[in-house]
């Protein structure tokens, strides 16, 4: 009987371990992918496909625990503090191994002109210091940190436009959904006169906007990543192939 993997998505290196995962283990491994389901799914994935959330820890047991999961490996963004921690307990609670696939954070160059924050909170502290006009590449659920930054013109980028008015005193918006090229990014903040550009640490392969504020000498307010639960850890769709690989294996031996 073939073991079933769930994996937690919502990156790219989440839909590559799908798309590798279901080819190489495809008589030895069912493959269920988990979206938030915020936006619609980027592209199609082989095996099943679940949307939406489990309900916390208690839910994400009972969802293991029915589905009769066998590996969970969470792909999830690097700022996915919550899921991550619900994963981690979730698993320890049932028994059932976990690896977490985070991907490496960026390096700033020696040109950079990096300011590293632990939170949003300093992050916008940063901004009412420094900044005539910021670019908030950080998606929505964090903007009410920079509410009180009235002496700031915030350019916010969305992947849809925003249903309500932002949480904003002075804003533009502009939509769009990655990847961006360097020559698109650096057009932008040109056009937008950007001095500041706000990001968040999350790694990967959207990296145009930082390559464009190093051409443009716009300074970066680059807020840190949130822990992730301890255990077993890789950094690239190859290496967590290799980890199931294993760990079929070894079932196989038992």
């Amino acid at each position: 009987m073939a073991e079933r993997l769930l994996i937690l998505g919502g990156t790219a290196e989440a839909a590559d371990l799908t798309e590798a995962a279901s080819a190489r283990f495809a008589s030895r491994l069912q493959v269920t992918t988990s979206l938030a389901g915020r936006l619609p799914p980027p592209r199609d994935y082989p095996g099943a496909l679940r949307i939406g959330g489990f309900g916390g820890t208690e839910g994400l047991v009972d969802y293991l625990r029915t589905a009769r999961i066998g590996f969970v490996v969470d792909a999830t963004h690097p700022f996915a503090a919550t899921i991550s921690g619900h994963a981690a307990a979730a698993c320890a609670a049932t028994g059932t191994p976990r690896l977490l696939l985070l991907r490496p954070p960026w390096t700033p160059r020696p040109e950079d002109r990096w300011h590293m924050v632990a939170d949003f909170a300093a992050a916008a502290d940063a901004v009412k210091a420094v900044a005539k006009r910021a670019f908030l590449a950080i998606g929505s659920g964090e903007l009410a940190a920079f509410s009180d930054a009235r002496d700031v013109h915030f350019l916010v980028r969305l992947m849809r436009p925003a249903a309500e008015p932002l949480p904003l005193a002075r804003y533009d918006v502009v939509t769009g959904r990655p990847p961006f090229s360097l020559e698109a990014e650096r057009a932008l903040l040109e056009r937008e006169r950007i001095d500041t550009l706000v990001a968040k640490q999350s790694g990967g392969p959207t990296a145009a906007k930082l390559a464009a504020a190093r051409a443009t000498g716009a300074r970066v307010i680059m807020v840190a990543r949130p822990e992730k639960p301890a255990g077993p850890r890789v950094e690239t769709v190859a290496a967590a192939l290799a980890w199931l690989g294993a760990r079929l294996a070894a079932g196989a031996r038992d």
